[in-house]
């Protein structure tokens, strides 16, 4: 089998099929503390060892079928932590399973967990908790194998203090006073459905929440609780447009948690449980998130990738669903739309990263490469890219989901590869092997930069985001005053958006021109997540001073790193603002995440 070049484990040896975790949340340490008990079976004689992975986690005890082991860490690696090696007391035979239960504590600096203070809460009186272990961070709270080729089901009971409520990737299995700490409560989850552990997830605050749905709550604090239930009003219909497309909703129930504003994605797919950034309640893109978290509930949670090389497969496929979700709810015109955006988003990625670097591959290669930095766009664009470019080809989009809905059912429950994928595709259109074979499949998979073709799109709501953009390219000084309010007064919020990232694909417009556009558009005005990112980005590379300020806080204000990161770029390469981007990043780093504020340090030449 192949190996996951981002773990230590070994499942070929011995694999881990259940997990059981109790533990404590203990916000004076900022530690979890507690047992793991993990039913390892040996898929191989005389197997003597279990290997698994872990990162800055002390382990006080291992206890393997009641007797003790023993166990030793092995050499630290620069991202991908420790591993920890258990012997048996007894040699396993092959097909045996045994129990081996680990005594742990994570520590304060967990890449996975982010602690905040009552202060830094919405509520101010609480503090708050939660857990992103997307791509290889499990293994920062409990040792396990932080592998997505290992997938295995959990049950947890986690006690809080008792004002808290906890929450998990899993159906929730009622609560009860802890026995040993009347300030404290433990809430019991089970996930019967076997998931990946970078599907574990845990939230602990002082969270309400709403039925929006017959199986959705939305949970927030008390503050946000009633506009998330007002802005997440469509999950239900969005479910039943998946259903239809990619087959039944196997896990039951379909919640949605809106985390504090540092959370560093638009949404994490956590099982029965989906993360969001509240810089969504203000944002048109409430119902791309939502659709894209929705349609991961089949494509990565159900089918996964093997190895983070193959994110495309998760993350290509979602975006496929999550388009067509879209299509439904809003006409094919406007699935086009989307796609195209998706197109220019890919162009403007490649153009950051450089179109000769390996990490702009579809199939990228992880030995010595962290995830975490590897984490682009491209496996979400170009990927959907090769999608649409397939579905063109083969027949249409009726034709293509019922490939779509196949590939679902063949894989469900597994983690695969490219080979796989591509193989299922050859045998499902076995009568279309000629047309298959036309496919520059080497280029697509493992040449860096652009796609080799570029697929064909519907250009009805596009065309005005192009003319108007091209109006401001080309406009001369003395041009400036036939731009008005009323050009935007046909444009959506969606066309606004493009409008502006169409020019953030063109050189820097001068600055009068993006002083005359604030003077007619009055963009500053706009809270918009999307639209803001992207016109105070246009600002700060038209080295317009007046932006800095507003920049530097949408940047800190929250931290998503999709707005974070650039806006600290494009504020470290403008000469008037490079100093205080860094003064500021360096003031604010100890509040934001940690995976945030390791790649933003990257980015402004600031890593220890």
């Amino acid at each position: 089998a192949m190996a996951d070049p981002s773990s230590f484990a070994s499942p070929a040896c011995c694999l881990t099929r259940h997990l059981y975790l109790r533990c404590r949340a203990d916000f004076g340490a900022r530690a979890l503390r507690g047992t793991v008990a993990l039913t390892a079976r040996a898929e191989r004689e005389a197997l003597r060892c279990l290997v698994l992975d872990t990162r800055d986690v002390q382990v006080f005890k291992v206890i393997v079928n009641g007797q003790d082991a023993q166990f030793a860490f092995g050499e630290k690696h620069s991202f991908k932590g420790t591993p920890l090696e258990i012997t048996f007391p007894n040699e396993l035979r092959r097909g045996q399973e045994a129990i081996v239960e680990i005594s742990f504590e994570s520590s304060p600096q967990s890449s996975a967990l982010q602690w905040f203070t009552p202060e830094q809460t919405s509520g101010k009186k609480h503090p708050f908790l939660f857990s992103q272990c997307q791509a290889t961070h499990c293994r920062a709270i409990f040792p396990c194998q932080d592998t997505p080729a290992v997938k295995l089901t959990y049950y947890a009971e986690i006690s809080v203090p008792k004002e808290l409520v906890a929450l998990m990737s899993a159906n929730r299995d009622g609560e009860a006073p802890d026995p040993e700490d009347s300030t404290h409560k433990i809430y019991r989850f089970s996930q019967n459905v076997p998931i990946p552990c970078y599907l574990f997830a845990l939230v602990v605050g002082a969270l309400e929440s709403r039925k929006i749905g017959p199986r959705t709550l939305v949970w927030a604090e008390k503050e946000l609780v009633d506009k998330s239930a007002y802005e997440f009003s469509e999950a239900e219909a969005m479910l039943k447009t998946a259903e239809d497309l990619a087959g039944p909703y196997v896990w039951g129930q379909y919640d949605l948690l809106v985390l504090p504003p540092s959370f560093p994605y638009g949404g994490m797919e956590n099982p029965c449980l989906t993360f969001v950034t509240p810089t969504l309640l203000v944002s048109i893109a409430v119902i791309k998130v939502i659709a894209h978290e929705i349609s991961h509930s089949w494509t990565g949670n159900l089918v996964t990738n093997k190895t983070w090389e193959h994110f495309w497969l998760n993350e290509g496929h979602t975006v496929y669903l999550e388009r067509r979700i879209g299509g439904r709810l809003f006409g094919e015109q406007f699935r086009h739309f989307q796609a195209l955006g998706g197109w220019r988003e890919l162009q403007n990625t490649i153009n950051t990263l450089g179109d000769k670097n390996p990490v702009t591959n579809l199939v990228i290669n992880l030995d010595e490469v962290d995830p975490d930095v590897a984490y682009s766009s491209v496996p979400y664009e170009k990927g959907f890219a090769l999608l649409f470019y397939l579905e063109q080809l083969l027949g249409g989009p009726d034709v293509f989901i019922g490939f779509l809905k196949a590939y679902v059912q063949q894989f469900a429950y597994k983690s695969i590869v490219t080979e796989d994928w591509k193989n299922f595709l050859y045998s499902y259109f076995k009568d279309k092997v000629d047309v298959l074979d036309k496919v520059d499949w080497n280029s697509w998979f493992h040449a860096p930069g652009m796609p080799p073709v570029k697929p064909t799109y519907d250009m009805t709501l596009s065309n005005a985001c192009v003319a108007l953009s091209q109006r401001w390219i080309q406009a001369k000084e003395s041009d400036l005053g036939s731009f008005s309010s009323a050009d935007l007064k046909e444009m959506s919020s969606h066309q606004l958006i493009e409008f502006l990232a169409l020019l953030l694909l063109e050189a820097p417009l001068p600055l009068s021109h993006v002083q005359r556009m604030q003077e007619v558009y009055d963009f500053n005005a706009i809270n918009n997540s999307e639209i803001r990112f992207r016109w105070l980005r246009l600002c700060i590379r038209s080295k317009w001073e007046e932006a800095i300020p507003l920049a530097l806080k949408m940047a800190t204000d929250q931290g998503r790193m999709k707005f974070t990161r650039p806006l600290f770029r494009d504020l470290y390469s403008f000469d008037k603002s490079r100093d205080l981007a860094v003064k500021t990043f360096l003031e604010h780093r100890a509040s934001m995440h940690p995976v945030t504020s390791m790649l933003v340090g990257k980015d402004l030449k600031q890593d220890q």
